[in-house]
């Protein structure tokens, strides 16, 4: 897959944020030493981290070097890895691991949060915020209009549900506190829509094509857009943005 674009990315930069500072704020850690930010992208949400904890040796994990570039010049006094979350295997435990919209991308959620406890010192926190948006239009219609075009099936799978977590954690050692937040951000046009997803959950479905095969999938989609989204009164769009949210402490 192409590298991230952290410009891109950025250009909702508040909107991706607020979720990040919603899940730290439930994480009840006074004197946090060791943080991991599981895929940081380009350090708006390691920022917060650092601002939490200044003292604490805070290292941000990613798979894109772009991300990382980006994140290393805003944030000089962390340390920054690049590393599939699904490899990576430190030495050492943490008090905190805290992946923000970064897990819906890494497969088997069976293995790996079991793993990501594993890591985690007596205490220790994993705090978790993903998309639980697989059933939203947006990404309906992504599928949708791959089927159309005929395209092969290239979006992440769903998410295995808050029952499901709820078991694979506490079976994991953790007392676990689960929530769901669906937000409606503010959207002036249906190409906005297009432009939020092209840096995460569009990306898998428009890399493998040409130029121009891009264009027509991208004007069916925002047709089908058309459809599915209406205008408010006063032109804007209302997009629903369903995410889940964990915080699990390791018992044991």
């Amino acid at each position: 897959m192409a590298d991230w674009n952290p410009s891109l990315y950025l250009q909702y930069a508040s909107e991706r944020t607020r979720p990040a500072a919603e899940l730290l704020s439930r994480v009840a850690l006074e004197n946090a030493r060791t943080v991991v930010d599981l895929g940081c992208g380009p350090g708006n949400s390691t920022t917060l981290l650092h601002q939490r904890w200044p003292s604490a040796r805070i290292i941000g994990v990613d798979s894109s070097p772009n991300m990382l570039n980006e994140a290393r010049k805003a944030l000089p006094d962390c340390h920054f890895v690049e590393a599939n979350i699904s490899k990576f295997r430190p030495e050492q435990s943490f008090d905190l691991l805290y992946a923000n919209a970064s897990l819906q991308w890494v497969p088997d959620h069976y293995e790996l949060f079991p793993q990501l406890v594993s890591l985690l010192n007596y205490n220790g926190v994993l705090a978790v915020q993903m998309p639980d948006n697989w059933q939203e239009p947006t990404h309906v219609l992504m599928r949708e209009v791959a089927y159309e075009q005929g395209y092969p099936d290239r979006g992440r799978t769903p998410l295995p549900g808050v029952h499901a977590y709820y078991d694979i954690l506490t079976e994991a050692g953790c007392d676990v506190d689960i929530w769901r937040t669906t937000y409606y951000h503010i959207m002036e046009s249906h190409q906005s829509i297009i432009d939020w997803v092209s840096s995460t959950g569009l990306r898998p479905w428009l890399q493998e094509l040409s130029e121009s095969e891009q264009r027509n999938y991208l004007a069916r989609y925002h047709e089908l857009l058309q459809e599915q989204y209406p205008l408010q009164e006063n032109g804007n769009i209302l997009l629903a943005f369903p995410r889940l949210f964990i915080v699990a402490r390791r018992d044991f």
